[in-house]
């Protein structure tokens, strides 16, 4: 069991960069380096857009001047792997690389991207992620971030690198050599510096981790930026509920789910009852089968299948009743069904039971007032999903 982010056995230092790729050199050395306890990655990658990205591979990866080789050779690191195949190009809607971010479009490409990068590395429980967000667009560090937030998990890791006057920005510096290197400032004065004086520090960023609220489908699959927003969302939101039988749909909170017929009609009159303010239903006990639950979900199961539906099965079934065996499995598929659809963000939905066996009562726990029925309507998330 690992227990900090450096015990690791995979470590993964992410940057975002615009065209600055100076922030990859200086996010290492102040991790690697400087860093107390030191966080030595096995593995950098770089998001950016085109140009970003070639001024990186030039810069950073190129035998001249190369500089991620000269900071591990300066500072005796070795066995992390940053090659070309680690810089990632943000790409638009047509699959071409991104020359900038300035178009609406282009934002959400970039959010998307960088929210599934995200999504996949922290989908390794053996690994421990720290994303650097020095460089590139202000958005783009802003998505970064937030995609952290929302996959984050113990061990993950989100930073800013400060680098002091007047070695901030100077495209010639790249991180605080150990020996005497000379690099000057900009005309008219060209003034020398020291790249051994230079003064880089870390800072930390805390972030609220809301990955146990996203729906288990986001986490195993690909997901867009909005999508994950809204269902982290849903997940500290007052919950709602909104029931049509018309049209076989459910609103939970903003999320719209399509529940099979028999779940549908289990909902809604457990919920029904709860927002009438009669008395939520007992499980039925064993070997007494209840007569009034059974006609009271029949009469909502037909007015769900509508008059060619074939309810033959229900019917012949509840005949005698409601069993506790079909009351407590019609339960568990409800459940299992807005767990998978809601994740974490199902609870307030739940059929759970209240009160005190052999009496406990069941109903769904969102609020009397916050249950209704009638139409439900599409929202532009949808619309735009």
């Amino acid at each position: 069991m690992y227990t900090e982010p450096q015990d690791y056995p995979r470590r993964l230092l992410v940057c975002v960069t615009g065209l600055s790729p100076q922030v990859v050199t200086e996010s290492l050395y102040a991790l690697a380096v400087a860093g107390r306890p030191r966080f030595v990655p096995t593995e950098i990658h770089l998001l950016s857009t085109a140009e970003g990205a070639e001024r990186a591979r030039l810069s950073l990866l190129s035998e001249r001047p190369g500089w991620f080789a000269r900071l591990c050779g300066d500072y005796a690191l070795s066995g992390i792997r940053f090659d070309a195949g680690c810089i990632h190009t943000l790409r638009d809607t047509a699959g071409l690389p991104l020359a900038d971010i300035r178009e609406l479009g282009d934002n959400e490409c970039a959010a998307d991207t960088i929210t599934e990068r995200i999504r996949v590395w922290t989908a390794d429980p053996e690994l421990a992620l720290h994303v650097s967000v020095a460089g590139g667009r202000k958005t783009m560090g802003i998505y970064a971030a937030s995609a952290l937030a929302l996959y984050g998990r113990g061990q993950d890791r989100l930073s800013h690198v400060l680098v002091a006057a007047p070695f901030e920005s100077h495209p010639d510096f790249y991180y605080p050599s150990p020996a005497s290197r000379i690099i000057y400032t900009a005309p008219p004065d060209s003034r020398p510096l020291d790249t051994r004086d230079a003064r880089v520090t870390l800072a930390e960023i805390p972030f609220v981790r809301l990955r146990h609220g996203l729906p288990e489908k986001l986490l195993r699959g690909a997901a867009r930026f909005s999508e994950a927003v809204s269902a982290a969302q849903r997940r500290l939101g007052p919950p709602a509920l909104i029931i049509d039988l018309a049209a076989r749909r459910v609103r939970a909170g903003d999320q719209p789910l399509s529940l099979q017929p028999a779940q549908l009609a289990m909902l809604a009159w457990l919920a029904g009852r709860k927002a009438e303010g009669g008395v939520a239903p007992c499980c039925p006990p064993e070997g007494a089968p209840d007569a009034e639950y059974a006609r009271e979900y029949l009469t909502i199961y037909r007015a769900i299948l509508g008059e060619l539906g074939d309810d033959t099965r229900s019917t012949r079934r509840l005949a005698g009743g409601m069993e506790k065996a079909f009351f407590e499995q019609a339960r568990s598929k409800l459940n299992r069904q807005l767990k998978d659809a809601l994740g974490a963000a199902a609870e307030p939905y739940l059929i759970r039971g209240t009160g005190r066996r052999p009496g406990l009562r069941y109903a769904p726990g969102v609020e009397r007032g916050r249950i209704s029925f009638g139409p439900v309507e599409e929202s532009p998330h949808d619309k735009k999903r």
